[in-house]
Order: C-alpha cells, then sequence, then structure tokens
C-alpha cells in the first residue's frame, strides 16, 4: 500500500494514495480539548490543502513565492504525520503525538535521498491543555540543545502553535521579533503532493 506524504511546498500532479490508518494497543488520556483539537485534524486524513503565508516578517519571504501544501498522510489513534510542501521541496514533516502530558509536536526535516537532516525531530510538548481550536508548543531541552550545535541561537525560544477551525487549519511559529503563519484552507481538498523525501 503506497501513501503519500506532506512535504513543502507545491502541488505536483495528482498521484493516488491511501491514507494510513492504525491503531495502538494503548491510549493516552487526553484533555477533552486536546482529544477534540487531535480528532479534528485526523478528520482530513489523506487530503491536501493549499495555504498561504498570511503573516508579513521579511524572512518569509521564499514562502510567499511558492506553492504551499499540507497533506495530512498518515494517522493512528496517537500520531498524525502531516507532510508540509514548499515549491518543490519536500523536506518537511510535522509529527503530532500523544503523550502522558499531552500533545507533542516534532519537525521531521529529510534531504531528498531520505536521509535525516542534521536539524531534525525539533519541536516540544504541550504546556497547558490549549483549546479544542489552538495548541502551542513551546520549545523543548532536546531542540534548544540542536540548535545551539548548529548555530541557530535565534531559535532556542521558539513557540509552535497550531490552530484547527471547520474551514482554516493554522500554522504559527512565534518569538520575540519574529511572527510566522500559514493558513491552508480547509473547504477546498487539492490533489495529493508527492511523497515526502524519506518517507517511501
Amino acid at each position: 500500500m503506497k501513501t503519500i506524504t506532506l512535504t513543502r511546498l507545491g502541488i505536483v500532479g495528482l498521484m493516488m494514495a491511501t491514507p494510513v490508518f492504525a491503531h495502538a494497543a494503548t491510549e493516552p488520556a487526553l484533555a477533552m480539548a486536546q482529544e477534540t483539537f487531535f480528532n479534528q485534524l485526523a478528520s482530513h486524513c489523506g487530503k491536501a490543502f493549499a495555504g498561504k503565508v498570511v503573516s508579513t516578517d521579511s524572512a518569509d519571504a521564499a514562502f510567499r513565492d511558492k506553492a504551499l501544501v499540507m497533506h495530512v498522510r498518515e494517522c493512528s489513534d496517537t500520531e498524525l504525520k502531516i507532510p508540509f510542501h514548499v515549491g518543490d521541496d519536500h523536506s518537511r514533516t510535522w509529527v503530532i503525538t500523544k503523550t502522558a502530558q499531552g500533545l507533542r509536536l516534532k519537525h521531521d526535516h529529510r534531504h531528498q535521498d531520505g536521509t535525516e537532516d542534521k536539524v531534525t525531530m525539533y519541536g516540544g510538548d504541550t504546556a497547558s491543555v490549549g483549546s479544542s481550536q489552538k495548541q502551542s508548543f513551546p520549545i523543548d531541552q532536546a531542540s534548544i540543545d540542536n540548535f545551539m550545535q548548529n548555530g541557530l541561537t535565534q531559535s532556542v525560544t521558539n513557540v509552535w502553535h497550531m490552530e484547527v477551525t471547520p474551514s482554516t487549519f493554522s500554522y504559527l511559529l512565534t518569538r520575540e521579533n519574529r511572527h510566522f503563519q500559514v493558513d491552508f484552507d480547509l473547504s477546498q481538498p487539492q490533489t495529493l503532493p508527492p511523497v515526502p523525501w524519506g518517507h517511501e
């Protein structure tokens, strides 16, 4: 069974794929708001959606000029994998996992040959129950260490956010003097993007 995951950007040709559903033996008990948030995202499994940058930071210029597509590609009772495609760059996948404490967001970054980038699997865990529409993920210590080792000292106070409504999914990155936001239209499913790098 072939699956297709969401990478960085771009709608590239029609590809037929079957979303992956699995069932975990033991599922962490989440707060109702987090469970509802997770289930809202999971309800879009197998679909892809186009997005646009709505923030105005100059650092986001490269994203504004490319097609942005998210693909809710792999779904289980405890984990969602959502590739974020940016043009022809299929290196990014958001991984949302249930934990004993709440929800965890990690960013899986790969090279075109499928190998891991040296800056990968960074993110953090929820520090509060949030709401059924918004969850925030302050950076964890492992990610701070990774950023420091790779010269990304400006990123050690990152907080990532995800918001979902019936019509829109938003991915945000915030820190002092930095705000990035891309909104995806959930009302208009798109042609499925290619398989993300390293997830064939």
